[in-house]
């Protein structure tokens, strides 16, 4: 019968380790966000980072699917095997470590971290134990799973990291359970000298909870009658991900709609109006607006045949919030692409 390797949540401590660990617990877990971190990204409240950490990638999903590995890796299938599939709210962030901070280090504090707020191990391992040569960075951070918030120096994070740690636990909780999936390992690629030679951290963190059931996609005749009565409409289903212009395939229900609303009336001219939440700086948002605002109008003109006449865009950023930017309700709300009637 095989045993999991010893956790940090469950091996024996000695005096001396307990001392120590707490000590450098103490010392360098505070949470606080640096200015250095990449636009619009934050800690998530269930997990600080370790102090001194710099956000170099990030993305927040309302509502994913991931594979947290429960076991040694035998190869580089995905999904990861063996692993468990969940569901719900995931944040995954990217840190780079302070100079001269190991791999052990770092992810001693995060495990101890994660024991006393309740966690339970669901599997650990490090170095050799995690399975075949650099499996479980390369699963984890796989071409479709990787961050590029900082370009190239965030998409080739974990290239050729030495010294893996992994711990994969869960928080049982009437709400929902956390599931929490942690690698860290030192980055031994050497084209990006901000991240070569430094202890690189990937946290997921997946909230379960179910899907919202709730229809967004609004038809024509619905658009048509607020815009007769509002003069605008909001429109909460056109999707993009987190930092990103680029419209997501589910949006084509809503596009659609908006052709068939310019088509049945001709003499119809809309501002495409680009919505954030407050997440991040003015101009951040402001320039992020205007991007996707122009992304609507690129793809109505171009896949839907609109004229380029009947539609300008602009953005602008979270300055007219309709929910508080305080929780995430809020932000959801703010999220959105408004279309006003152009009376000129």
């Amino acid at each position: 019968m095989k045993t999991q390797p010893a956790s940090p949540m469950n091996r024996p401590m000695t005096a001396f380790t307990i001392l120590a660990t707490a000590a450098v617990a103490i010392l360098l877990f505070c949470g606080a966000a640096l200015a250095a971190d990449v636009p619009g990204s934050k800690d998530n409240p269930l997990l600080k980072r370790y102090e001194g950490s710099e956000i170099i990638g990030y993305d927040y999903r309302g509502f994913d699917k991931f594979h947290l590995i429960t076991g040694p890796l035998k190869n580089y299938e995905r999904p990861p095997d063996p692993s468990s599939t969940v569901t719900g709210k995931h944040t995954r962030i990217l840190y780079v470590a302070p100079l001269d901070r190991s791999p052990l280090e770092v992810f001693h504090n995060y495990a101890q971290e994660l024991e006393q707020n309740g966690y339970a191990t669901v599997f650990t391992c490090s170095e050799t134990e995690c399975g075949k040569d650099k499996a479980i960075a390369r699963t984890l951070y796989s071409s479709d799973k990787k961050l590029s918030n900082k370009g190239q120096m965030s998409e080739y994070a974990f290239t050729s990291p030495v010294e893996p740690q992994f711990l994969a636990a869960t928080l049982t909780r009437p709400e929902g359970d956390v599931h929490v999936s942690l690698l860290v390992a030192r980055e031994t690629f050497k084209h990006f000298k901000e991240t070569s030679q430094r202890t690189l951290v990937l946290l997921d963190i997946v909230e379960a909870a179910p899907m919202e059931k709730k229809m967004v996609t609004v038809d024509a005749g619905a658009m048509a009658k607020s815009i007769e009565a509002q003069g605008t409409i909001a429109l909460y289903g056109i999707y993009f991900d987190t930092d990103k212009a680029e419209l997501k395939p589910e949006s084509a229900p809503t596009l659609e709609e908006i052709a068939k609303l310019l088509q049945g009336d001709a003499a119809l001219k809309l501002y495409v109006v680009g919505h954030t939440d407050g997440v991040g700086g003015f101009d951040y948002n402001m320039d992020l607006s205007k991007k996707r605002a122009q992304a609507v109008v690129r793809e109505l003109t171009g896949k839907y045949g609109v004229a380029e006449g009947r539609l300008k865009s602009a953005g602008i950023g979270f300055l007219a919030p309709v929910g508080s930017n305080e929780d995430e309700d809020g932000r959801a709300k703010n999220r959105r692409v408004e279309l006003v009637k152009d009376i000129n």
